[in-house]
């Protein structure tokens, strides 16, 4: 049985925001596609287990970040790791855009954070989502997920600047 019209189109609407998730994690384009090429299929065959009391974008999320450490396993297993790729990346991008250099050094920052820091930190600020939004991706507690986000913005700060907070307030977020 074929998913209906209206599931279709809202997993239309979410691909932008589910290849930036994926780009986010693997730092390749290439690698990112095939994520989500990945998730979507995996989507289109379980259209009847998804909850529509649930917010697609969260149950695709879920569904990318299990196949992206599916993969992460599968290439442990394998040993084929290609760093180099990161850097073809980014050299990449840098000739494209020749006012990249604050980017690069983000992304630089980000690909030294492990998986369990960068993930969430991701979800919550670049996604948006909250962070009962981003426990139910990552099926860890909410409490969990503040507790990475937290060190993984200590770690960016050390990384980017003097390691000193910022002087401004952050923007501070309700947990329900």
């Amino acid at each position: 049985m074929n998913a209906p019209d209206s599931f279709r189109q809202q997993l239309l609407a979410a691909i932008p925001r589910l290849r930036r998730y994926a780009r986010s994690l693997v730092f390749d384009a290439e690698r990112a596609d095939d994520l989500v090429q990945s998730t979507l299929e995996r989507a289109l065959a379980r259209w009847q287990q998804f909850d529509e009391r649930r917010e697609l974008l969260v149950w695709l999320l879920s569904i990318a970040h299990n196949a992206h450490q599916d993969g992460l396993r599968r290439d442990a297993r394998l040993s084929v790791l290609e760093p180099v790729r990161v850097e073809q990346e980014l050299d990449r991008q840098s000739a494209l855009e020749p006012d990249i250099g604050l980017r690069l050094d983000l992304l630089a920052a980000l690909r030294t954070l492990t998986p369990e820091l960068r993930a969430p930190l991701l979800l919550v600020v670049v996604e948006q989502l909250s962070y009962a939004e981003t426990a139910q991706v990552l099926q860890i507690p909410p409490g969990t997920v503040m507790s990475r986000i937290s060190r993984a913005r200590q770690l960016l700060r050390r990384l980017l600047g003097d390691g000193k907070p910022p002087t401004r307030v952050p923007h501070l977020r309700r947990v329900i």
